[in-house]
């Protein structure tokens, strides 16, 4: 995996090559989900080609929002967003400040973008409310269920487990080119138990839900009326009416001093110093929010979006002129591992800094293999109205 792949995939998935566990089990030790088989080639879907010229990497244009506000009550727990037309996507942003060593190559072209208005949750959905869903359904998420031997072929018996993936830190420095140093399949470790089996989420009630594959996230966002949001409704409404900023509350990371998110401060993977006020995962809502009221658009935990992840996508949005409420592209596509199925992710999680992953920049992209989950991803709904909209 290249090194640049490592740093905008939130997490490593369940279904990692065999070879590469053959190479680090000394590290992470063994787990059902490394083992299975390679794809085979034919399956592999080709990079998209486009025959138009790449607009320039700097061509922000003003954000132009649509007027008037829907009629009715807000769902609860839910900030309106009206939508319209803005520059989607991010410079490269080495060389400024905090920008990090990553150009983000899969976040241009920027492109002009429009969307329809939309409900959106002002936080991420909490271990609370995903308690009501499960307690409601009986519904099991994926890293509850045990992995069949089908899907996991030449996978031992006694490896065929319940878990999901941890971050855990390191005794000491290491070259930031491969997350399975920081990263393990920990038996028992689900949304209830997001670090072990034996951690619990009591008097976490208000933490993001974490430990979230993708089918779950759409599992609860049906059960509530919802969805998950696109990348370009995601984006259109964590910029905050603002145009071409670095974050989505400016373009300082501390204005005066303050932090604005949860990230990751002190030396990455080792040891997280917390000047922001938070070690590791915290409560929703303790950062200010953005300009449309939505709170941790930046940090604290990656968030799915419904589009599939391809890094070619952006070039042929921005050959189309204005893209129209934009849906993803039809399949995954990542070069790093083309044989596997990812969504994206967006906003970056407590995880993120300046040293190895700064993706808690307002326009850049994560992604996911859709049936992984981890202690640093979970997501928020939309939801839309049926009015027709200019």
């Amino acid at each position: 995996m290249s090194k640049n792949t490592q740093k905008n995939s939130s997490v490593p998935s369940r279904s990692s090559k065999l070879p590469v566990i053959l190479a680090l089990i000394a590290i992470i030790g063994t787990a059902a989900w490394y083992f299975k088989s390679k794809p085979t080639p034919a399956l592999v879907p080709a990079p998209i080609q486009s025959t138009q010229a790449a607009v320039p990497t700097s061509s922000f244009q003003k954000t132009i929002p649509n007027s008037g506000n829907p009629t009715g009550n807000a769902p609860d727990g839910m900030i309106w967003i009206p939508g319209g037309e803005f520059s989607m996507g991010a410079a490269d942003p080495r060389g400024i400040e905090h920008g990090g060593p990553d150009a983000m190559n899969d976040a241009r072209p920027i492109h002009r973008v429009y969307v329809n208005g939309f409900w959106m949750d002002k936080t991420e959905v909490t271990n609370e409310e995903f308690a009501q869903f499960v307690k409601a359904t009986g519904y099991k998420t994926v890293a509850e269920r045990t992995p069949r031997a089908e899907d996991f072929p030449g996978a031992p018996p006694e490896n065929l487990v319940t878990g999901s993936v941890v971050f855990a830190p390191t005794s000491q420095p290491v070259p930031l080119d491969n997350h399975y140093q920081w990263f393990s399949y920990i038996k028992g470790a689900n949304w209830r138990h997001p670090k072990s089996a034996t951690a619990s989420i009591k008097s976490e009630e208000k933490f993001p839900v974490v430990q979230i594959a993708f089918e779950d996230a759409e599992a609860y966002a049906k059960w509530a009326g919802k969805r998950l949001p696109t990348e370009a409704e995601w984006e259109f409404a964590a910029r905050g009416g603002l145009t071409g900023k670095i974050y989505t509350w400016g373009d300082e990371l501390n204005p005066n001093g303050k932090w604005m998110a949860n990230s990751y401060q002190g030396q990455f993977p080792v040891k997280e110093v917390s000047e922001d006020g938070a070690e590791g995962i915290t409560k929703v809502a303790q950062y200010p929010a953005n300009g449309y009221g939505l709170y941790d658009m930046a940090g604290n935990v990656w968030e799915w979006c419904s589009d599939w992840y391809r890094p070619d996508y952006y070039s042929i949005l921005a050959a189309a002129g204005v893209a129209r409420n934009p849906q993803g592209p039809k399949e995954s596509y990542d070069p790093g591992e083309p044989g596997e199925k990812k969504r994206i992710h967006r906003g970056g999680s407590f995880l993120c800094s300046d040293q190895y992953c700064t993706r808690y920049m307002v326009g850049t992209r994560g992604k996911g293999e859709i049936s992984s989950g981890s202690n640093h991803v979970g997501f928020r709904c939309v939801k839309d109205i049926t009015t027709k909209q200019s």
